[in-house]
């Protein structure tokens, strides 16, 4: 009885533990290069929505800019400027 329990660590050692951490290996290889694509496309998107929130800010200078003109320049009256504003359209 001592003699199979040895051939029986003997065949796990020689095959069965080889065997176990090669596919234990090409898991976790599969599971870094998932991990890599979910990485590529989080940056993608936050790309993306960085610049999408840098041109909605350029346009709220650009308004803003135009609203502090309106209200300093004091050679035109400020209701016939917010009219001429009013019939511009919106970019």
């Amino acid at each position: 009885m001592d003699k199979g329990w040895m051939v029986i660590g003997f065949f796990f050692i020689v095959v069965g533990l080889p065997v176990m951490l090669g596919v234990g290996g090409d898991m976790f290889k599969r599971w870094l290069k998932h991990k890599e694509a979910m990485t590529k496309a989080l940056n993608a998107q936050t790309a993306e929505k960085a610049a999408q929130y840098a041109a909605q800010v350029e346009r709220l200078e650009q308004r803003v800019r135009v609203l502090e003109r309106v209200v300093t320049d004091r050679g035109t009256t400020l209701a016939h400027e917010i009219e001429t504003l009013r019939d511009q359209p919106l970019n």
